[in-house]
């Protein structure tokens, strides 16, 4: 009887201490899996998790269409780099921080590497009918040179002459915005995008009104906006298309 006591206090102390060395096991550590897709024209690029590269289809390095899934355990306390990289001249395009506490945001990770630019984001060419042109607009560097602290402005594209063609609510800083599609009109006249303040008629920096100008061709425009400074004074550019990659 006694023995047959002793064992069953033993049985019960093993079992709370198996628990509850599960239970911190839990805590201190998280699964990660990461869906990678990206697009890089013309650079070669490498991936690299932690300095070590990533292989894609059996390669270490690649170019344009980019997709794998990443799988490895985060421990609390430590930080793991997710890096890019220039396959030819190995300068760093962009990194990733991936910690025990942002693990859970880095399920999807999407990036456009294109002459000038990375995009931290993924879109897909919108389908337009023949005789027509689609635009979509993105605008990651907003109030980098003007100082506007928004996170999207207002886009109201037009021809020469004032008709309106098309107008965008909201283009973001981190999404394309929705196609907005009208019938094409020449191959030679410019169109232009003026930009105010979100709901309103208002220039986004409360001066003049922001106009850009825009290369209209037929079919899909996939239009990355930019703030740059030019002779000392600060423009807004719309000359990279991301549809000319895809």
């Amino acid at each position: 009887m006694k023995n047959i006591l002793a064992l069953a206090v033993f049985t019960l102390l093993f079992s709370c201490t198996d628990n509850s060395s599960l239970e911190v096991y839990d805590k201190i550590q998280r699964a990660a899996q990461i869906n990678i897709k990206g697009y890089s024209k013309p650079d070669v690029i490498q991936m690299r998790l932690n300095g070590k590269p990533i292989s894609v289809n059996g390669n270490t390095s690649y170019t344009e269409k980019i997709e794998t899934q990443l799988s490895f355990v985060v421990d609390k306390g430590e930080t793991n780099e997710i890096g890019i990289y220039n396959n030819e001249t190995g300068a760093q395009i962009a990194k990733y921080n991936i910690n025990f506490d942002n693990v859970l945001d880095y399920k999807d990770l999407y990036f456009f590497n294109l002459p000038g630019i990375y995009l931290q984001t993924y879109a897909v060419k919108p389908q337009v009918n023949l005789g027509r042109v689609g635009f979509e607009f993105i605008f990651p560097n907003l109030g980098e040179f003007s100082g506007a602290s928004l996170e999207g402005v207002k886009g109201v594209l037009k021809r020469e002459n004032g008709t309106v063609l098309a107008e965008f609510d909201t283009i973001g800083k981190k999404d394309f915005t929705a196609v907005k599609i009208y019938t094409f009109f020449s191959a030679t006249a410019p169109v232009y995008l003026e930009l105010y303040k979100v709901g309103t008629n208002i220039p986004y920096t409360d001066s003049n009104i922001i106009k850009v100008t825009l290369k209209q061709d037929i079919g899909a425009n996939m239009i990355v906006l930019q703030e740059k400074m030019e002779n000392g004074v600060w423009v807004v550019k719309g000359d990279i298309d991301v549809a000319d990659y895809l």
